[in-house]
Formats: C-alpha cells, sequence, structure tokens
C-alpha cells in the first residue's frame, strides 16, 4: 500500500519542524533507470573526472555565498531522455506524501528540476536560506492547506562529502531568528553562525527524500570527495487551486519533449500538472480530437470511456 512508504509520524515531523528526511523511500529498482537518464543528460556537461577536487575558496567569515556556477547543470521537466525520470516526480507516493502533508485531496505538481554537481566544478557552499522568495510573492500561510512541499530527490548516494543539504527544524530556528523567519540574511554573519551551529545534515543514501517547506532554514554543502557527484531530482507540490503558490508555467515550455509525460503518464499524473480528468466537461468530442492531433500517440480511452458514458 501507498501509505507502507511514510509514517504518520514523518508527515508530523514535517509539519512541526517544517523538515523530514525519509530514507530509501524507492526502491533501487525505480532509481536505477532515472540514474541513467541523468547520466545521459549530463554526461557530457560532467567536468574530466581525473581526480577532480574541491575549490578552494577564501569565505572572509562567511558560512557560504550564492554564485551562478552552482546551478550550472540545472534543468526543468520535461528532461530530453526516457519516462522514468520524467515520472519520477509524479510518482504516486509523493503524491500521496504531499496530500497527507498539505491536507489536500487534491495536490499539483508545480516544479520538477534535474541538478548534477561535480566536485570541482563549482563552490557549492550557500549560507542559510528560505526559498519562499521565487514559490509567491507574499509569504507562506498560516494555514496548511495553503503552503507547500518540496521534495529532493537522491538518485545517487548523497553523503557530506557528497554536498548533502544542511538544515535548521524549525524549532530550532525559531529561537535564533523568530518565527518569522525572514527569507534573507545577507551580511547578518552572527545568524548565519547561529543556524550553523544548529544545522542537521540530510545525507542519506540513493533513493531517499528530504521533505521540506519553503520557511525552513537550509543550505547547499561543497562536494569534497575526489571525483565525486551527486544528481537529485527536485518536485513541489502544492494544493489544487491554490494560485499564491507557483514557478513553472508549464505551457511556457511546448517546445520541451511534453510527449514522453503524456504518452506515459496516468491520468492522474497528468492531472497534477492541470491536465482536466475524465470526466471533466472540458471533455467533449471536439476537444478529444484536437488533443489527439496533439499527441498522437497519447491513450486517452480513459476520456473517450468517461464521455460515453456521461
Amino acid at each position: 500500500m501507498t501509505e507502507s512508504y511514510f509514517s504518520e509520524e514523518q508527515v508530523a515531523t514535517w509539519r512541526e519542524e517544517g523538515a523530514v528526511l525519509l530514507p530509501s523511500f524507492f526502491t533501487p529498482g525505480e532509481i536505477a533507470p532515472c540514474l541513467g537518464d541523468m547520466q545521459k543528460i549530463y554526461h557530457d556537461r560532467a567536468p574530466a573526472r581525473g581526480g577532480a577536487h574541491a575549490l578552494e575558496v577564501e569565505r572572509d567569515g562567511a558560512v557560504g555565498t550564492f554564485a551562478l556556477d552552482q546551478f550550472k547543470n540545472f534543468d526543468d521537466m520535461p528532461f530530453d531522455c526516457s519516462p522514468a525520470l520524467n515520472l519520477l516526480g509524479l510518482h504516486p507516493r509523493l503524491m500521496a506524501f504531499a496530500k497527507a502533508a498539505l491536507g489536500s485531496d487534491s495536490v499539483h505538481l508545480y516544479q520538477s528540476h534535474a541538478w548534477a554537481k561535480f566536485t570541482g566544478e563549482a563552490d557549492y557552499e550557500q549560507n542559510f536560506h528560505c526559498d519562499y522568495k521565487n514559490h509567491t510573492l507574499i509569504v507562506p500561510s498560516d494555514d496548511i492547506r495553503l503552503r507547500t512541499i518540496n521534495f529532493m530527490i537522491y538518485l545517487t548516494d548523497v553523503s557530506d562529502a557528497l554536498g548533502a543539504v544542511h538544515y535548521v527544524p524549525q524549532s530550532a530556528s525559531n529561537s535564533i531568528t523568530g518565527p518569522n523567519r525572514p527569507m534573507f540574511l545577507e551580511g547578518d554573519t552572527d545568524t548565519q553562525f547561529a543556524l550553523k551551529a544548529a544545522e542537521k545534515s540530510g545525507a542519506a543514501p540513493a533513493g531517499s527524500i528530504f521533505a521540506y517547506g519553503i520557511d525552513v532554514y537550509h543550505r547547499g554543502t561543497n562536494l569534497t570527495e575526489v571525483g565525486g557527484s551527486r544528481y537529485t531530482l527536485t518536485a513541489s507540490y502544492k494544493s489544487a487551486g491554490n494560485d499564491m503558490i507557483g514557478w513553472s508555467a508549464w505551457p511556457f515550455s511546448f517546445l520541451k519533449p511534453w510527449h514522453l509525460i503524456f504518452d506515459n503518464a496516468t491520468p492522474e499524473q497528468l492531472a497534477c500538472v492541470g491536465v482536466p480528468r475524465p470526466g471533466d466537461a472540458f471533455w467533449t468530442a471536439r476537444t478529444l480530437e484536437r488533443a489527439q492531433q496533439r499527441w498522437p500517440d497519447w491513450d486517452l480511452t480513459p476520456y473517450r470511456e468517461a464521455l460515453s458514458l456521461a
């Protein structure tokens, strides 16, 4: 059963602390084809593997910083590979956890990124920050149903030597910053180091997920293992109809290989990116015909059957 992959206690931890690590959420068999997809996408982008060492950087007393080269290998769904990686962020178990965490019967995926990091390619050490600055134009809601949950899916083992995310549970950060948790702490060295003293590591084996909210302090850390690499996939969910949260306007990316998703996803997975479910009033003989013209290999049988029964 879907629920066997997470517990009520883990959901409660996410709600209370803003973050929870779920080791081995996905099986090796589920991860293997996705890892192959990542290697296909990023093989030509990887630096020479001949013993790359972490960059030596003078921090001038800072915890870390943001730099564009940290995001060099950072891509939006859909990805030019097999359906496996494209559908992992839409996995039914992720949907189930998101529904339980947000207290919602219907959730939408609004962001999914593939991210590859390689030792020596960049200085990945970041300062502590919250993510709500680029997920909403306002601030996170006090209503759990109007919040958002982000999943970081580990496609490789992620140790501290391979750039594990570090985070501060809300019970610890509230005593440092207060419950408002400001987005930006640049220049506030004392607070940065106070958070660092309270940080936890998100290190875990491949197949694990780190679930966190957009107002949890966290930071990327450097890869120090010689010749190391780290592959992750992010997937962010909100309750359907929550227009305060957003990131990806999926239709804007119409030139990307969406057929990989339409040709392989279930109606429930497609509903998670905004496609009306079978039986919705949107579906008519004409819209079905036009949809088939746009996506010739999409199996519209459930939609046609629902229309014939209407």
